[in-house]
C-alpha cells in the first residue's frame, strides 16, 4: 500500500515571537538609542519628501517610512567592519550604517548633542540623494546607488535582485581572507521572486558564506501584492528550501528584528552561514514620493490604517513610555534634536530664491558637467613598473613552443602562486583535471580551496565575483560559452560595467572574466556567439582578444594585475595550436592599449582580431597583396591603439576590418565610424568589413562553415580594395 512520508527542510525554519517581557529584558539605553535612530530615519525621510515636492531632488525618492524598525534592529547587530548593501529603497539602512561609526561610545540621545562627524554623515548622505558634490559618491549615485566602503556600505543596486549576489561576494572575500565579519543583503518581496536572488542564496549555501539575506517583506512590489505573483507568500521558505537557516520576525518591532539578527549571527558563528531573515513590514506610502498607495487604487485606505496602527516609531514610543524609560519631555527633546539636525543638513544644501520664499540649490554644490565621463576606469598606474615584453623582445632570447591551452594553465598557476587573492569561479572548473578547457590544470592540486565550482547560474556567480572584487579578492570568472554571457548580462552591464562610474570612482574592481568562444564546433546557434560587442557597450570593461599564446600570457598577467574589470575572449580554435613563447617565462606583461603589427605592408591596413589574424596573414600571402596586418589585441573603447592604427592608415590609405563573428555581433561598424571621424582625410577608399553572416551559426557542418568569415573572404576583400 502506498504511504506518504512528510518531508521537511534540512535547515531550521522558524518565527521569532516576542511579548512585553522581551522589551523589559533589553538594556534601557539600547531601547532609547534605537528609538532615537528610528525617529531620525523618519524625520530624514520626511525632509526628503519635502525636498522632492519642492523640486530639489532629481529622480525618485523611495521613502522607507514605516520600515524603520527593520533597519534599526538589523544595524544594532552589526559593527563597522560588517558590510551591507541594499536596493532602490535603502535610505534607512544606509543612513544608519554611515552614522553608527561616528556615534561616540556611551552617546545618550536624551542629553548629548550630535557630534560634527554625526552631522557630516547626515549632510553628506542628503547631498548624495540630491545629486550634489558633497555626497559620498559626488552626486552620481543619488537615491538608489550609494557607496561608502569605510562605513561598510559597499554599494546599493537599483536593479531589483541585483544586490544579493554582491553581498554573497563580500562574504566570500571575508571567508577566503580570514576576516571575522558578516555581510547583509537587504532586499524586498519583489527581489525575492528574482532569479538572481535565488542564485545568490544557493551559491552562499553551497559555499557556507557568512551572509544574511534580509528580506523586507512589505507585501508590495510597486503596486503588485505578493499573493498575486507567488503561491507561497512566506518568503523565508526560499532559504529553508535551499538548506539555509531561516527566520521570520515582526518587522514593525525593533526588538524582534534585533533578536532575529542576533540569532542569525549566532548561527553563522556556529555553522559558517548563510541565514535568511524575513521581516514582515509595511511601507506607509506609494513606491516613490509621499502619496498613499490607496491613491492609486492598489490597496485600500482600511488596510493602510490597520498597518499604521502598528507604526514602529509609535509602537516604540508607547512601550518606552509604559516602561517608564522616557518621559513626554524627553520624547519631545529627542524629536526636536533629530528634527533640528536633519533641518541643519538641508539648510546647508539649499538657499532662498531671491525675492521669494522658495528654495534652490546653490550653484557651487553641483558637480562639474565636464566630469560626466570621468571614473569609468582607472589610469593603469598599477601596471607601472611591471616587466613588459612584446614579440620583438621575445625573439631576442630563448623561446619554446607550447600549446595555447598549456600556456593558459601555466600562467594561471604562476599568478596564483604570486597572489593569494586570486580565485577561480565557474562551472566544472574543479573537475576533469582542469575544467572543460584545462585552464585550472596545475592549480587544483595546489589550491583546491581557491577553485570554486559554481552552479549553472552565470548571472548569479558573476554578481558574486563582483562583490568579491569589491571586498579584496581578485576573482577569475570562467564562462563556458560566449552566448552564456547574455544570461549574465545584468551583472555584466548594470553591475560590473557601471559600478565604478556610478559610485564616483576611487576604488578598484579587479575582476577577470574568461569567455570561451567556439563558433566552429557545431554546437549551434546558442553556443557559437562572440559576445565582445556586449562588453563594448559598457565602457567600464576592458576587452582583450589574444590571438596566440605569447599574447595570452602577457595580456592575462596584465589583466590579473589590473584594477579594472577585464574580459579575455578566448577562441577555442587556438587552444591546441602551438606558439613560440619565452622559454620558462610565464610572468611577463603586455601593456594595455598596444596593438601589434603582425605584417608590414603598403597597399592597405587590415585590422584583425583573434583567429582572423592568422587567417589574414594567410590571405595576404595567397593574394600577393602587400597588406599591413594589425592584431588589435585590445578592442574596448579605451584600449584601441588609435595612434598605431592612424599611422598605418596614413601610409596605406585603405582599411579592411576582419572579424569572424556574425555581422550582427560585429564591432567593425563602431570602428569604421571612429576611423572616419579620426582619419577621414587619409582614406582613399571606402572601409571594407569582413564578417560572418547575419544569423548565428547553426549545427549543420556546411551551414556552420558558411556562417563564419574565412581567409577566402579576406582574400576577396584584399583584391577589391587593392584593385580600385
Amino acid at each position: 500500500m502506498v504511504s506518504q512520508t512528510p518531508l521537511n527542510p534540512s535547515a531550521p525554519w522558524f518565527r521569532i515571537e516576542l511579548d512585553e517581557t522581551d522589551w523589559r529584558e533589553e538594556e534601557a539605553q539600547n531601547l532609547i538609542h534605537w528609538y532615537g535612530q528610528m525617529l531620525l530615519v523618519r524625520r530624514f525621510e520626511e525632509k526628503l519628501l519635502d525636498l522632492e515636492k519642492a523640486g530639489l531632488i532629481h529622480g525618485p525618492a523611495h521613502s522607507s517610512i514605516g520600515q524603520e524598525a527593520g533597519a534599526v534592529g538589523a544595524m544594532s547587530a552589526l559593527v563597522t567592519g560588517d558590510k551591507i548593501n541594499g536596493t532602490h529603497r535603502a535610505h534607512h539602512q544606509v543612513l544608519l550604517k554611515l552614522l553608527n561609526p561616528a556615534v561616540p561610545q556611551g552617546f545618550d540621545i536624551r542629553e548629548d548633542a550630535f557630534t560634527p562627524e554625526m552631522d557630516d554623515a547626515i549632510y553628506r548622505f542628503m547631498a548624495e540623494i540630491m545629486g550634489l558634490t558633497p555626497g559620498y559618491c559626488g552626486g552620481r549615485g543619488g537615491s538608489m546607488h550609494m557607496r561608502f566602503a569605510d562605513a561598510g556600505v559597499v554599494g546599493t543596486s537599483a536593479i531589483v535582485g541585483g544586490n544579493p549576489p554582491h553581498a554573497a561576494g563580500y562574504a566570500l572575500a571575508d571567508k577566503v581572507l580570514g576576516r571575522d565579519q558578516i555581510s547583509v543583503a537587504f532586499f524586498g518581496d519583489g527581489a525575492t521572486q528574482n532569479g538572481a536572488s535565488y542564485e545568490a542564496m544557493n551559491i552562499a549555501a553551497a559555499q557556507s558564506l557568512p551572509v544574511i539575506f534580509f528580506i523586507e517583506n512589505n507585501l508590495y512590489g510597486v503596486s503588485t501584492r505578493i499573493s498575486e505573483v507567488t503561491r507561497e507568500t512566506r518568503l523565508s521558505s526560499r532559504g529553508a528550501m535551499l538548506g539555509i537557516a531561516s527566520i521570520e520576525c515582526d518587522g514593525m518591532d525593533v526588538v524582534a528584528v534585533h533578536r532575529a539578527m542576533v540569532e542569525a549571527r549566532r548561527i553563522i558563528r556556529e555553522t559558517g552561514g548563510p541565514v535568511v531573515v524575513e521581516a514582515l513590514c509595511y511601507r506607509h506610502f506609494h513606491q516613490s514620493g509621499g502619496r498613499n498607495g490607496s491613491d492609486f487604487g492598489y490597496r485600500s485606505k482600511e488596510e493602510e490604517a490597520i498597518w499604521r496602527e502598528r507604526d514602529p516609531v509609535a509602537l516604540a514610543e508607547a512601550r518606552l513610555s509604559a516602561l517608564g524609560l522616557l518621559s513626554s519631555e524627553e520624547l519631545a527633546r529627542i524629536d526636536a534634536l533629530v528634527t533640528d539636525r536633519v533641518g541643519a543638513a538641508a539648510a546647508r544644501l539649499t538657499e532662498p530664491v531671491p525675492g521669494g520664499n522658495a528654495l534652490r540649490i546653490p550653484d557651487s554644490l553641483w558637480p562639474d558637467p565636464a566630469t560626466r565621463d570621468q571614473g569609468m576606469l582607472g589610469d593603469l598606474s598599477e601596471l607601472a613598473g611591471k616587466r613588459m615584453l612584446d614579440h620583438d623582445a621575445m625573439r631576442a632570447g630563448p623561446v619554446e613552443k607550447v600549446k595555447f591551452v598549456t600556456a593558459a594553465s601555466e600562467t594561471l598557476a604562476a599568478a596564483m602562486a604570486r597572489d593569494p587573492r586570486i580565485i577561480v569561479m565557474g562551472e566544472d572548473v574543479h573537475q576533469m583535471r582542469g575544467g572543460v578547457s584545462g585552464f585550472t590544470k596545475g592549480v587544483l592540486e595546489r589550491w583546491p580551496d581557491r577553485v570554486l565550482p559554481m552552479p549553472i547560474a552565470e548571472n548569479g556567480f558573476t554578481g558574486v565575483a563582483l562583490g568579491a572584487a569589491l571586498n579584496g579578492l581578485r576573482p577569475i570568472v570562467e564562462v563556458m560559452f560566449g552566448d552564456f554571457c547574455f544570461t549574465a548580462a545584468d551583472q555584466i552591464a548594470n553591475g560590473v560595467g557601471k559600478v565604478r562610474h556610478m559610485f564616483g570612482d576611487g576604488f578598484p574592481v579587479p575582476l577577470v572574466m574568461r569567455v570561451r568562444v567556439s563558433p566552429h564546433t557545431g554546437y549551434g546557434s546558442q553556443h557559437s556567439g562572440d559576445p565582445s560587442a556586449l562588453f563594448a557597450m559598457f565602457p567600464g570593461w576592458r576587452i582583450v582578444t589574444p590571438s596566440n599564446a605569447f599574447d595570452y600570457i602577457g595580456l592575462m598577467n596584465s589583466a590579473l594585475e589590473c584594477n579594472d574589470p577585464v574580459v579575455v575572449i578566448e577562441h577555442t580554435e587556438l587552444y591546441q595550436r602551438e606558439f613560440e613563447v619565452p622559454a620558462g617565462d610565464r610572468e611577463f606583461h603586455i601593456p594595455f592599449g598596444a596593438a601589434n603589427i603582425v605584417r608590414s605592408g603598403m597597399q592597405c591596413t587590415v585590422l584583425a582580431t583573434s583567429v582572423m589574424v592568422q587567417n589574414t596573414v594567410k590571405a595576404a600571402e595567397e593574394s600577393g597583396i602587400d597588406a599591413e596586418i594589425i592584431d588589435l589585441r585590445n578592442i574596448d573603447h579605451h584600449g584601441m591603439d588609435w595612434e598605431l592604427i592612424g599611422t598605418s592608415i596614413a601610409k596605406t590609405g585603405r582599411v579592411v576590418i576582419a572579424e569572424q563573428t556574425a555581422r550582427s555581433l560585429s564591432m567593425g561598424a563602431i570602428w569604421t565610424a571612429e576611423i572616419q571621424e579620426r582619419f577621414f582625410d587619409f582614406l582613399d577608399h571606402e572601409i571594407l568589413r569582413v564578417t560572418g553572416g547575419l544569423a548565428a551559426p547553426t549545427v549543420s557542418a556546411v551551414l556552420n562553415r558558411a556562417a563564419l568569415a574565412t581567409s577566402a573572404d579576406i582574400r576577396d576583400a584584399l583584391h577589391k580594395i587593392a584593385e580600385n
